[in-house]
C-alpha cells in the first residue's frame, strides 16, 4: 500500500524547495506550515525543509529572522524520531551552514577573511565539515561537505591556496547529478581563475554556472552569477556593458526583495569590485 502521507510530504518538500530557489521563500514556508504531517517523522522532515528555506531567505538578506528558530525547532523534533541517516546528515549540514553564515555575515554584507572572527569558531566549523565529509551517506553529500570545507578555508581562514582542491572534489561530485553543487563549485573555481588572471577560464566557468542556475530555476544564484559576468565585462574594458548588466541586476534584485544582491550591484555601480579580497588577504 502506498504511504499517502509520506508521498505527500515528499512532494510538498520538493515543491517548497523549488519555490525557495525561485526566491519565493514566504510561499514555500506557508506551504510547509500548511501541510499536516501524518506522524512525528513526517513533521520532522517538514520542519527540516522549513529550516532550509528560512536559512536560504536569511542568507539572501531577505529573511524574517526566524531561520535559527526554525533550525532549533527541527533539531528538537528530530531528536525524538528516527529520520534516517540521510535526513540526519542534512540537518547537521544545515547547522554547519548556519555557523558559516553567522561567521561570514555582517548585516546585508559579507565579510571575508579571518579579521574580527573567533579562531576557535572557525576551527569548530572546519572540524564539523570534516566530520560530515567522513560520514556522508553518498557521493553528492560528500561533495557538499568538501565544498563547505573549501569556503571555510577560503572565506573564513583566508587561505586561498588550499581551497580549490576541495572545490574540484565538489565539482566532480556535482557532475554526477547535482546542478546546484556544480554551480557552487564552478562559481568558486572561477573566482580563483579570475584572481590568477585567467579571465577566459573564469568566463567559461561562470557562463556555465549562470546557465545551470537558470535551468534550476535558482533566481538568486543566476543574479549573483550575472554579477560576476559584469565584473569580467569591466575587466575587459566594456564599462558600458558592465554598467548595463549591473543596473538590471539591481533592478531585478530589488523587485524580488533580494537585498544582498541589490546592495552588491549598487556597490559595483559605485566602483566597488565584489571579487576583491579583504584587506587582511591583500596584506598577506
Amino acid at each position: 500500500m502506498t504511504n499517502t502521507i509520506g508521498t505527500t510530504r515528499l512532494e510538498v518538500v520538493a515543491a517548497a524547495r523549488e519555490l525557495s530557489r525561485a526566491a519565493r521563500w514566504e510561499r514555500a514556508l506557508a506551504l510547509l506550515d500548511a501541510t499536516s504531517g501524518g506522524d512525528p517523522e513526517d513533521r520532522a522532515h517538514l520542519a527540516v525543509a522549513a529550516a532550509e528555506v528560512a536559512h536560504e531567505a536569511e542568507y539572501s538578506g531577505s529573511g524574517s529572522g526566524q531561520a535559527l528558530q526554525r533550525l532549533e525547532a527541527a533539531e528538537e523534533l528530530c531528536s525524538t524520531v528516527d529520520i534516517g541517516p540521510a535526513a540526519g546528515w542534512d540537518l547537521a549540514f544545515l547547522r554547519l551552514r548556519r555557523g558559516y553564515f553567522d561567521l561570514l555575515s555582517r548585516g546585508t554584507a559579507l565579510e571575508f577573511g579571518p579579521h574580527g572572527k573567533d579562531p576557535e569558531a572557525i576551527d569548530a566549523a572546519e572540524r564539523a565539515a570534516e566530520e560530515l565529509r567522513d560520514r556522508a551517506p553518498d557521493e553528492i553529500r560528500r561533495g557538499w561537505a568538501h565544498f563547505y570545507l573549501g569556503v571555510i578555508i577560503d572565506n573564513l581562514r583566508g587561505d586561498r591556496k588550499s581551497a580549490p582542491a576541495h572545490y574540484e572534489l565538489a565539482l566532480g561530485a556535482g557532475e554526477s547529478g547535482d546542478d546546484l553543487l556544480t554551480w557552487e563549485a564552478l562559481r568558486h573555481l572561477g573566482d580563483h581563475d579570475h584572481d590568477d588572471g585567467d579571465h577566459d577560464r573564469a568566463r567559461e566557468r561562470w557562463e556555465r554556472a549562470t546557465a545551470l542556475g537558470a535551468a534550476a530555476g535558482a533566481v538568486l544564484r543566476t543574479l549573483s552569477q550575472q554579477m560576476l559576468l559584469a565584473v569580467l565585462a569591466r575587466d575587459s574594458g566594456d564599462e558600458a556593458g558592465a554598467t548595463a548588466l549591473a543596473r538590471e541586476i539591481a533592478r531585478w534584485a530589488g523587485a524580488i526583495g533580494v537585498a544582498r544582491i541589490e546592495v552588491q550591484a549598487k556597490d559595483f555601480l559605485a566602483g566597488i569590485d565584489p571579487t576583491a579580497p579583504p584587506p587582511s588577504v591583500k596584506a598577506a
